[in-house]
């Protein structure tokens, strides 16, 4: 019988990708996740049966223990990047690592994979980084050889940075943008997917690796890149630090008020601190080329899924061309 692998999250963006490669390299794949309905597209990415969404609440002992049994490796992709309702960092990203690790150690599971981000650190002054940081500590404390991922920005078709950034683009002239210098080095989704599979047949030595792709840029260099993209031209307005602060303070306060029925997405607290520090791989550390993967570029990959975001979308290029003839 083909060896099971749990991925916890393993709908979102990452862990789709880890469950498609897992698939593909013959295991049945577990799909634990809050909303199993919502999940189904995962089915396809193997033989009958093969891949399974199944109902799992991060937060519960007994959910997440049934969700492991009979796992050879399991993933941890749960995560956040915003606050709502019962979804706060520390029972998510702490308290969830840390219960997926302990019932691992528990349940004899072999090998896991945790996927955190650049910038964890338990004495951050964010809250996201900090949950992150403490819940690597609980890996590592239960399970020491798990393989512990930090990826930079991951971006790739359903990625939620360079797609809301072009959608911004595309209804307004003016794109805000709070910490235009600081240095993001993004990676490529499938790329840390790759990663995560080596983590799970083990052929990737325990500890923590930090992910980036080949290139490192500031936030206003990456939004240039990405209105090249899709052809546009708009104004890059930075946003001073103590305006941000004051507007995601507002929204923040309305999210609270309102008990959730306004979620920010705009920018939160937590978010402005975060982006006083560069996301790129530290000195020093493990990185793909220990893992023997070569990340790709985005030059690669951007024009494959934002030309919808283009004046005329798949058109754009045919209408340029047709311009050209007629000025020639």
């Amino acid at each position: 019988m083909s060896k099971l692998v749990t991925i916890y999250g393993g709908s979102g963006f990452v862990g789709r990708y880890i469950a498609r490669r897992m698939a593909k390299a013959g295991w049945r794949v577990r799909v634990a996740v809050r909303n199993p309905n919502e999940a189904i597209f995962v089915r396809p990415y193997g033989v009958v049966g093969q891949v399974e969404p199944i109902l799992c609440n991060i937060r519960d002992d007994a959910s997440v223990r049934a969700a492991m049994q009979g796992a050879e490796a399991v993933v941890n992709c749960v995560g956040i990047l915003v606050e709502t309702g019962r979804n706060r960092f520390d029972p998510v990203q702490a308290e969830g690592a840390a219960r997926v690790a302990r019932l691992a150690a528990e349940e004899g599971v072999a090998r896991m994979v945790q996927i955190s981000a650049i910038g964890a650190d338990a004495d951050a002054l964010s809250d996201y980084a900090a949950s992150k940081g403490e819940g690597e500590m609980a890996v590592q404390k239960y399970m020491p050889d798990a393989v512990i991922l930090r990826p930079s920005i991951v971006f790739g078709p359903e990625d939620d940075f360079f797609n809301r950034f072009a959608g911004m683009a595309r209804n307004s002239p003016v794109l805000p943008v709070v910490g235009q210098g600081t240095l993001f080095q993004p990676v490529y989704v499938d790329d840390v997917a790759q990663a995560a599979v080596l983590g799970v047949i083990g052929k990737a030595e325990g500890g923590i690796y930090e992910l980036g792709g080949p290139e490192v840029d500031t936030f206003r260099g990456l939004m240039v890149r990405m209105l090249d993209v899709i052809h546009r031209r708009r104004l890059i307005l930075n946003m001073p630090n103590w305006i941000a602060r004051i507007m995601a303070w507002g929204f923040d306060l309305l999210q609270s008020i309102t008990l959730g029925l306004f979620t920010n997405r705009m920018i939160t607290r937590d978010q402005v601190k975060n982006l006083a520090n560069d996301n790129v791989v530290s000195e020093g550390a493990k990185t793909f080329a220990d893992l023997g993967i070569k990340p790709v570029s985005m030059a690669s990959v951007l024009p494959d899924y934002l030309w919808r975001f283009r004046p005329s979308g798949q058109y754009d290029a045919i209408k340029d061309s047709a311009r050209n003839l007629r000025n020639s």
